[in-house]
């Protein structure tokens, strides 16, 4: 009787075989620089032209990291206060309730000889918006923009989620995190 091999009895010894291949035969094999011909001058091997490094791509505002420092609460007599910075007396971003003409106040440190009037880019999860803004003077001058302390603009910072973004021209942006601080000055004001 003769044995016939099937072949699903060969095929692990197929797939066995078919995997004995040496390591880097993927790869193109490096071949020798020819010799130089007798008589004739050896011309150097050009040189590679630098590969062009692509442009840096540029990073959305949420993507960026926040400023150093953190936000401290503050009740006072006219209305409360929340400041952002490494420090009260070194105040990045105030945010300030005059419960007395019921407005809300975002100052931002300007840096520089950049401030001026304009207007004050707030920037949050909800999107972008210009707030009209005023130099004031001071130790540090300050970019301050009012409002209502009804303006639902007011509901889109306290409810940003992560960060918020305040911009000013000639003034690098400022990026701070939205914390809670931010929401007690606006419901003091209302309250």
């Amino acid at each position: 009787m003769r044995l016939i091999p099937s072949f699903a009895a060969l095929a692990p010894f197929l797939i066995l075989l078919g995997s004995c291949v040496g390591p880097g035969a993927d790869r193109p094999v490096a071949r020798p620089a020819p010799a130089p011909v007798a008589g004739r001058p050896v011309r150097p091997a050009p040189t590679p032209a630098p590969q062009a490094q692509p442009a840096p791509v540029a990073t959305e505002w949420q993507y960026r990291p926040v400023a150093p420092g953190n936000w401290t609460y503050r009740a006072e007599a006219a209305g409360a206060s929340a400041t952002f910075g490494s420090s009260i007396a070194d105040a990045q971003l105030t945010l300030r309730c005059d419960r007395a003409s019921r407005r809300v106040s975002l100052a931002r440190a300007a840096v520089g000889a950049g401030g001026g009037q304009g207007a004050l880019i707030v920037r949050t999860s909800y999107g972008a918006a210009s707030w009209p803004a005023t130099a004031s003077g001071g130790a540090v001058p300050h970019l301050v923009a009012f409002r209502a302390a009804s303006d639902t603009g007011l509901d889109q910072l306290a409810y940003s989620r992560g960060k918020i973004a305040v911009e000013a021209a000639g003034q690098p942006p400022l990026i701070v995190p939205a914390w809670a601080e931010i929401s007690r000055v606006i419901e003091d004001c209302r309250g």
